[in-house]
């Protein structure tokens, strides 16, 4: 890959209107997007709670902004949302560098998900694979490992859902945004999030 030549900045670049654009293009999807999610997150908050209830865990997963994501929903389980409650079981497989590279030194890159869900996911536990384009490949990894140790699974997709989407079981949760640009699945995959954490906490601790 050549070095980018640096250059002048361009001066004639409407700034605050690009970036009405993208306020206006995230709201715009969010709004489309509320319309076909409802249901399937409402369906992916039940299968968390019984989870939870039965002393299972959730699980979660995914790469760059969506490792993150990861982390997120775990801490916000872990910790709290927005309301005092005792923390829920929640682990983000993307933290442990240790684990992360040993397993991808050791073995392949496509299995640092895969070989923790099958050491530590119990039957009844819960998946959360989050993938922007649904084909990454160590997610896919992952959910194969979640079946095998009879768990559910809740995807977070987007541009169709991809190979993820393929291989989902009819008791998974498809959770697949409309829309192919990755920051905008993002930014819904983020407010699924909250919806799925708010949720979970209605489920447990009666509607404000």
């Amino acid at each position: 890959m050549k070095p980018v030549t640096p250059r002048p900045a361009d001066d004639s670049v409407d700034l605050p209107e690009r970036i009405r654009r993208h306020f206006n293009d995230s709201a715009q999807l969010k709004l489309k997007a509320h319309e076909v999610l409802a249901e399937p997150i409402a369906h992916a908050t039940q299968i968390m709670v019984k989870a939870l209830l039965a002393n299972g865990k959730i699980l979660a997963c995914g790469n760059g902004g969506s490792a993150a994501d990861a982390q997120h929903f775990s801490a916000e389980l872990l910790n709290r949302f927005e309301r005092e409650r005792p923390g829920l079981a929640a682990i983000a497989l993307t933290t442990d560098t240790s684990t992360l590279t040993s397993i991808a030194n050791d073995y392949e890159y496509e299995q640092i998900f895969s070989k923790q869900v099958s050491a530590l996911g119990q039957p009844g536990d819960v998946l959360l694979a989050i993938s922007t384009s649904g084909n990454s490949k160590n997610v896919m990894r992952a959910l194969a490992a979640a079946h095998e140790r009879e768990m559910r699974v809740v995807a977070l997709t987007g541009r169709g859902g991809g190979e993820i989407g393929k291989l989902l079981a009819p008791e998974d949760v498809h959770i697949c945004v409309p829309h192919s640009q990755t920051a905008r699945i993002q930014e819904v995959h983020l407010l699924t999030l909250h919806c799925l954490c708010d949720g979970i906490d209605c489920m447990l601790l009666g509607a404000e």
